[in-house]
């Protein structure tokens, strides 16, 4: 009896284990400026968890561009590496910058991956006044004159929005080397070109173009999938039914610095998987034209080092 009633008054003053108490602030990074898919994941994890009440105050969201995250990893690594309550917005594009070496001399290996909060997929749009009206219009005007169509994405040559545009000047016969590919800082800037006349194609991600598409601010050509989606985009067709075996997930997700304790990661991960269970997550992940794809703690480490190898065999076939 005594020493049941030591341990439940051990338990109640936080001395029979660490206790996963919420960080006193919480902050996300994203490491790009506003408006890309950087920043959609930070509104996506922070505005859910205030909203379900799993954070006391609302998240705090900075910028750090640069890289397109190479600059918020490393600065992560170097100056924060044990901040428990700042987490940082990644996606399948920083596992292939990565592989690249694109973020220094620190690899995958060098941080503590979260979990994933959804899943997003490329897609190439064009301004809506462009003569061109489908993919098959603009791989075939494409092959005859690359010159003539100026590209822009999110990252330098070798990035994600890159490789989306490779497989299609691929499709049209042109080496992905000769594209006039215009690096831009995220999926925000690139829009912005578009609507600019700057670029004649953006190559992104369904979730940052989705609402300009709506708009009727620039036109969605495909989706880079091998499944019709649902909800805003059951109109738009893949490149699969364009009859191009194109495609390209996107997972979007968060991680921490490799400093930060086991308690404070854990609770990430625990909280995390919480949040996706709930309405609140549910509806504001939709908002944001993701699908679910809830990875989380050991299960999304393991996937982002497996895409991590996948992308180094793929930029070495691209001779990069």
């Amino acid at each position: 009896m005594r020493k049941t009633l030591l341990f439940a008054a051990l338990a109640l003053t936080g001395l029979a284990g660490p206790a996963l108490a919420q960080p006193a602030k919480t902050e996300c990074l994203a490491g790009a400026k506003p408006g890309g898919g950087f920043d959609l994941t930070c509104r996506l994890a922070g505005n859910a968890l205030h909203a379900a009440k799993l954070i006391k105050d609302p998240m705090a969201v900075s910028y750090m561009e640069g890289g397109v995250g190479a600059v918020a990893y490393n600065h992560v690594i170097g100056t924060r590496p044990g901040d428990g309550g700042l987490v940082i917005a990644a996606s399948s594009g920083s596992a292939l910058l990565i592989a690249q070496g694109k973020f220094g001399k620190h690899d995958e290996n060098a941080v503590r991956w979260v979990g994933a909060l959804g899943t997003d997929f490329g897609v190439v749009a064009v301004a809506p006044d462009s003569p061109i009206k489908t993919l098959k219009d603009l791989i075939a005007a494409f092959g005859k004159d690359p010159g003539a169509f100026p590209v822009g994405g999110g990252g330098a040559v070798g990035s994600q929005d890159w490789m989306k545009m490779a497989m299609i000047a691929k499709e049209a016969k042109v080496d992905p080397k000769k594209m006039r590919y215009a690096a831009l800082e995220g999926g925000g800037a690139v829009t912005t070109a578009l609507q600019g006349g700057h670029i004649k194609i953006a190559s992104g991600d369904a979730s940052e173009m989705i609402n300009l598409h709506q708009q009727g601010k620039l036109r969605i050509l495909a989706v880079m999938s091998d499944r019709r989606l649902a909800g805003a985009f059951k109109d738009i067709p893949t490149t699969y039914e364009q009859g191009y075996t194109i495609d390209w997930p996107i997972w979007r997700g968060l991680y921490v610095g490799p400093k930060v304790s086991d308690a404070d990661y854990k609770w990430w991960v625990d909280t995390l998987t919480k949040l996706t269970k709930t309405d609140e997550f549910v509806k504001e992940r939709e908002a944001r034209g993701l699908f679910a794809f809830d990875s989380l703690g050991a299960d999304f480490d393991k996937r982002v080092k497996a895409d991590t190898a996948k992308f180094r065999a793929l930029a070495k076939e691209a001779g990069l």
